[in-house]
């Protein structure tokens, strides 16, 4: 062992004395390593240095970062602080101005309530000061010499007219092709004649005739309130597709649905899947399309009442002739003594089941806008109408003052528009506005010796319609129409018509009819009083 020692310390001792480092021959490469070691060293600090420089530029640009997102929350902190401040203000401001406002209509209503009835038969409103009414016994006097007296002859030009019409749509009837023109059924007559209201003359009797398509066609109609969006200025309307009985309004499922080559539709074949677009213009269409053209109707009943005329011209004694371009169904019978009597003959379209019909032309006033196009029909609820009238009036007092209320109402509009001009009121407006205050008001309050209050409150209701532009049609969007009458409920559950929307959209006409309006307030004792002066002259 002892040797075994000794031989290892003097390896040991070997090694240590030939170590390069200890005792460096003269071809050792000691210094050349250490200069190369210490560039890399060098080049490592100099690596170091850059990385640290790096490091801080990141740092600092990190520290500027979230200085300026602690400035801008700040700035944004604030601003909203501002704005809920301003907020709280406009809030506070619109509430202070509401409150104001409520109390000044509040005020307004009481001062208005407040005033005696003298007041209220001396004036209709603050436009109105010095305005009076005639007392009962001149209006009594003045409806009637003045209304009674003109209107005692309706009844026989009624009679006289129905039955000509009778019989020129019978005559209808023998020209048209059963299996290719259009079936026309009875007349039926509607508005002021039939209604027993009309004081102005000429007189005219007004007749709708319901036409359907030849077999084995039906009408598909489409309104306003039927579920699709129709824009504003078309409310009012619809229009009607021509569809074969066969099918339903949207047509077949082989029209929507791509069938297989070797598929086929047992309903229908490749030959009558498409319809010639001749083969809807001879049923009236407008042009490339399924549904009803106005203007081809007119073209076509036009064409047809003067072949029916020549058929049984030979009859009568009297000329008959097409009496106004713009009234296409406009009829004039001339007599041989001169005088003439002019009715309303005009095509119409039933809406499904009911009493609604679709109308090819209705009379139009300066207020009505154009029609959206020759295939979009108006609706006419005058059967409906007159039904009203009828049912209420078997509840009123006897010789009640609903209709002699109209009357003079439209006696008066119509004399001062033959003086100032022609306004957006028709006498559709003032029967809508006798409807209103029929369902409004008790039956008591119509006897015949409230004429003057009556009339009073038609002239107050209208003013307040002229003044908010808003009258509502009386059956669109009317919950409380009578069950009696069996009214689409579809139209009731509709939203309202505002029968004066055109006046926000026609300032000029607005404006000419609120002055019509004042200055027959301002004439109505004058004129009256001149009538009644007259008709006392003439009896003496």
């Amino acid at each position: 062992i002892p040797m075994g020692i000794l031989q290892v310390c003097l390896v040991v001792l070997a090694a240590i004395v030939n170590h390069p480092l200890i005792f460096p021959g003269e071809n050792g490469t000691v210094p050349e390593n250490t200069e190369e070691i210490i560039q890399k060293m060098k080049d490592r600090e100099v690596t170091l240095r850059l990385e640290q420089l790096r490091l801080e530029q990141e740092i600092a640009e990190q520290e500027a970062l979230q200085k300026a997102l602690e400035k801008s929350a700040e700035v944004v902190k604030e601003s909203k602080e501002k704005n809920v401040l301003w907020d709280m203000w406009t809030a506070f401001s619109m509430v202070i101005f509401l409150l104001i406002e409520l109390w000044r209509q509040d005020f307004q209503e009481g001062i208005w309530q407040d005033t005696g009835e003298e007041d209220d038969m001396a004036v209709l409103g603050k436009a109105f000061k010095g305005v009076a009414f005639p007392d009962k016994a001149v209006l009594a006097s003045f409806y009637e010499k003045r209304i009674l007296g003109t209107t005692g002859d309706m009844a026989r030009m009624r009679e006289m007219v129905e039955g000509f019409a009778d019989d020129l749509l019978e005559a209808l009837r023998s020209v048209c092709n059963r299996d290719a023109d259009m079936e026309v059924e009875d007349c039926m007559g509607v508005g002021s004649m039939y209604e027993n209201w009309r004081v102005r003359k000429p007189f005219v009797c007004d007749l709708i005739v319901p036409f359907a398509p030849p077999e084995p066609y039906c009408f598909q109609s489409q309104t306003w309130c039927s579920g699709d969006s129709f824009p504003p200025h078309e409310q009012g309307y619809g229009t009607i597709k021509v569809c074969r009985a066969d099918e339903d309004g949207t047509g077949c499922i082989c029209d929507r649905t791509k069938l297989g080559e070797d598929m086929l539709c047992l309903l229908h074949s490749q030959a009558n899947s498409t319809r010639p677009s001749s083969e809807m213009e001879d049923l009236l269409c407008f042009k490339n399309t399924q549904y009803l053209d106005a203007d081809q109707v007119m073209k076509w009943f036009q064409i047809a009442v003067t072949k029916a005329w020549n058929r049984i011209s030979h009859k009568y004694e009297f000329d008959l002739s097409f009496s106004l371009l713009d009234s296409p169904g406009a009829l004039k019978i001339k007599f041989r003594s001169g005088k003439s009597i002019a009715f309303n003959l005009t095509p119409v379209v039933q809406y499904e089941n009911s009493d609604v019909y679709f109308i090819s032309h209705f009379p139009r006033s300066s207020l009505a806008a154009d029609l959206p196009s020759s295939t979009h029909w108006f609706l006419t609820f005058a059967v409906y109408e007159r039904r009203f009238i009828q049912l209420v009036s078997k509840t009123l007092p006897a010789n009640a003052c609903h209709v002699s209320c109209l009357q003079i109402l439209s006696f008066l509009h119509g004399k001062q528009c033959s003086l100032t001009g022609p306004s957006g009121l028709t006498n559709y407006h003032l029967k809508t506005v006798m409807l209103h205050l029929l369902q409004a008001r008790p039956s008591q309050d119509w006897g015949p010796e409230k004429l003057e209050a009556r009339l009073q409150d038609m002239l107050k209701f209208l003013e307040k319609c002229l003044h908010e532009k808003k009258l509502l049609h009386f059956f669109i969007g009317n919950g409380k129409v009578p069950a009696e009458l069996g009214f689409p409920t579809i139209f009731q559950r509709a939203q309202p018509l505002n029968l004066f929307r055109p006046f926000v959209l026609h300032r000029d006409i607005y404006r000419k009819t609120v002055d019509t309006f004042h200055e027959m307030l301002r004439n109505m004792t004058a004129l009256i009083n001149e009538y009644t002066v007259h008709i006392r002259l003439a009896q003496t």
